[in-house]
Formats: C-alpha cells, sequence, structure tokens
C-alpha cells in the first residue's frame, strides 16, 4: 500500500505471522489521520490489512496508509471517496466509522448551529459512509462495521449535553445496524471509549484555566487513574473488526478503564 497519490501494494506483514490476521482484508478508516482513528489504522496495517484513510486533511496518513480526501457531512464527496477506496482497495471488508467532533456545555449553551454541526458529522456521518460502504461490504465474508462510540452514550458527563446526545443516537445507531444486516453478513459493533489522551482532548486542556488540574480531575475521573490511550481504543477497534470477533454483533465495548461498571470508594477509606 502507498499513500494518497499512489496505489496499495497489499497486506504488510503483521505481528501474528505472514500477513496478520487481516491478511487479505481491505478497510476503510473516517477521521483516520490522527487521534484514535489513525492508531486503528495503523494497527490494522501492522497485522496485514489493505487501509484506506478518509479525511478532511488526510495527510497525516503516510506509508503504507492510503489517504483519501473526503467530507462526511457531504454525501456526495462521502460516496465518491468510498468508491475510489474500494477500487484501490480492491474491495472492502471492515469499515470504522471514527471521523467525529466534540462539544462543551449544557443544553443551555450550545446553538441551534451548533446542535446541527455535531449531528450531521457524528451521527449522520456514519449514516453516509455505511450507506455508501455496505453494498461492497455484503460481497465479503468478513464484513465488519466498528463504530467509535463514547462513554458519554451511557453515562451523564458534565457540561457534555450535545456530544452525549450525540454518541446516544450513535449507539442506537449501532445496534439498529446490526439488526438490520446480521442476516446479511455484516457484522456491526461499536467501542465506548472513556476520556482518551488524543490531541481533540489535548487541545481543551491547553485552553483550560488550569491545565494540570483539568488533566488530574480527568484522570481521576477514571478508576484505572489515568486517560485511556489511542492505541488502547485501537486494540479493541481491532478485536471487533477482525474474524476473531466472527460472533460479536450488536455489542458496545466499553474501553475506559472501568469508569462504566466500577464505583470505588473514595482513597484511603
Amino acid at each position: 500500500m502507498t499513500g494518497q497519490t499512489g496505489e496499495p501494494t497489499g497486506p504488510t506483514e503483521g505481528p501474528n505471522g505472514p500477513g496478520g490476521e487481516f491478511a487479505g482484508l481491505r478497510a476503510i478508516v473516517t477521521g483516520g489521520a490522527s487521534g484514535i482513528g489513525l492508531a486503528t489504522a495503523r494497527l490494522l496495517a501492522a497485522r496485514g490489512a489493505a487501509v484506506a484513510v478518509l479525511d478532511l486533511d488526510p495527510a497525516g496518513a503516510s506509508d503504507p496508509l492510503l489517504g483519501l480526501k473526503a467530507d462526511v457531512t457531504d454525501d456526495t464527496s462521502v460516496r465518491s471517496a468510498v468508491a475510489d477506496a474500494v477500487q484501490r482497495l480492491g474491495g472492502l471488508d471492515v469499515l470504522v466509522n471514527n471521523a467525529g467532533i466534540g462539544a462543551i456545555g449544557t443544553v443551555e449553551d450550545n446553538p441551534d448551529e451548533q446542535w446541527h454541526r455535531v449531528l450531521d458529522v457524528n451521527v449522520l456521518g456514519i449514516v453516509r459512509t455505511s450507506r455508501a460502504a455496505l453494498p461492497h461490504l455484503r460481497k465479503s465474508s468478513h464484513a465488519a462495521i466498528v463504530n467509535t462510540c463514547s462513554i458519554g452514550a451511557t453515562a451523564g458527563l458534565p457540561q457534555r449535553a450535545l456530544y452525549c446526545a450525540s454518541k446516544g443516537a450513535v449507539l442506537s445507531l449501532t445496534l439498529a445496524m446490526a439488526a438490520d444486516h446480521v442476516r446479511e453478513g455484516v457484522r456491526v459493533n461499536c467501542v465506548n471509549p472513556g476520556t482518551a489522551d488524543t490531541p481533540w482532548v489535548g487541545r481543551l486542556l491547553d485552553a483550560a484555566d488550569d491545565p494540570e488540574a483539568e488533566r488530574a480531575a480527568l484522570n481521576a475521573r477514571q478508576p484505572l487513574g489515568r486517560l485511556v490511550t489511542a492505541d488502547e481504543v485501537a486494540a479493541a477497534i481491532a478485536y471487533l473488526a477482525s474474524p476473531a470477533a466472527a460472533s460479536v454483533t450488536g455489542t458496545a465495548l466499553a474501553v475506559d478503564g472501568g469508569m462504566q461498571g466500577l464505583r470505588l470508594r473514595p482513597v484511603g477509606s
């Protein structure tokens, strides 16, 4: 595989033997030029997949990834990029819907325009990409869709009303898609990361009045006492996308340091 201007040359050798567990499989990762998306694209490629990254700015997707420009809020852009990726990869087996944006505020704080924008990217972006990819996925014997959701879909987080609403929709959409397409041989799952150490979170911390105190608060919110890493989320996505998860569909896999299910006593008590 090569970068944006080249043609994919096929799988690379992964850590699980020649070609790896994704040998011969073709994947698209949206929002794959940074953060969780880039970590996922690199991991899939390292395990043998031919990977196309769809992003507004695909410059971060260097060899062996195939970087293609796409705007998930534009149906024509999505259909064109997916068709290009499928043609250059030689088919499609895995779709990772990772493109997304955040929002801060209570239900009173975000104007209608911001609600429309976040839902357009986080929810309708998945709809557009999945709609374009499904005709190709149905031809695969290992078809899988993995959506990047959030712990915010199942937990009330302060100052995240719009973001949590969008991710709640992603969770429901994941389950509905899993039901719709299971008999077509297409598995659909999602990952629910806790607060992850990504460029977006880094920008939020930098903008805080006291970045170190804000980071400490985010660390303390997760029972493991630290932020989730992009690589940890990528590993969960790779599992759900892999043939090893052939019996897994309609599942939300939490990668949140215990945030969803654990209720710990205060330290020292």
